[in-house]
């Protein structure tokens, strides 16, 4: 790629989704004539990556930062940050002492959870605090009907991890270093594409900083 070549990155739900999940004609179009013009389209989004292929056709993306940036997929090779296995097992155990906490983690196989979530289609799993298996823990997501574990949160996490907060309660933990940010800096790294020519939409916390 030339220092010429233009890029969008776009966050997904609430930004380029509609609130049924389905992308506008109008916005199709668009995505269009921009890809006639040599722009290329990533995406940058929370969901995980087994999420996301439901809307690769409809956006046809030539990289996507998954996870809040804990997995970015690139043409080549895939890049993943995951949170340290003792890590991980140590915020579980802390969050579970909190009341009325509903506990998701996000393993590189797929979603567990300590109750069903019909529209995550989770893994109902009675294990915790320890991890389900030796696959990679991408994401903790945890939230609660009382404050105190909001109150609380920063007495949970360990030196390795940060958190940020989405949708107003829903409380997401991630390796340091997994951001958005730093992966949209590696999908335009990798076309070799500056900063200056992209421009990146978004909604949330969590695209702030690459905005």
């Amino acid at each position: 790629m030339n220092n010429k070549t233009k890029a969008i990155i776009t966050d997904l739900d609430r930004t380029l989704l509609r609130t049924d999940k389905s992308i506008s004609e109008r916005t199709k179009r668009a995505l269009e004539e921009c890809r006639k013009k040599g722009i290329l389209i990533m995406a940058a989004t929370a969901r995980p990556p087994r999420d996301i292929l439901q809307f690769e056709k409809m956006l046809e993306p030539v990289a996507v930062t998954a996870a809040n940036g804990a997995v970015v997929l690139l043409p080549d090779k895939t890049l993943t940050f995951a949170i340290p296995k003792e890590s991980g097992e140590r915020i579980i155990e802390k969050a579970l002492k909190y009341p009325d906490v509903f506990l998701s983690i996000e393993m590189s196989d797929g979603i567990y959870s300590n109750r069903d979530i019909p529209e995550w289609k989770p893994v109902v799993y009675d294990g915790f605090p320890l991890l389900p298996n030796e696959t990679e823990l991408i994401k903790i997501l945890i939230s609660s009907s009382k404050r105190p574990l909001y109150d609380g949160i920063e007495d949970i996490l360990t030196e390795d991890v940060y958190y940020s907060l989405a949708k107003g309660d829903l409380i997401q933990i991630m390796k340091k270093g997994a951001t958005k940010w730093n992966g949209v800096k590696a999908m335009l790294n990798h076309f070799g594409i500056s900063q200056g020519n992209a421009v990146y939409f978004g909604d949330d916390n969590d695209d702030i900083e690459p905005i």
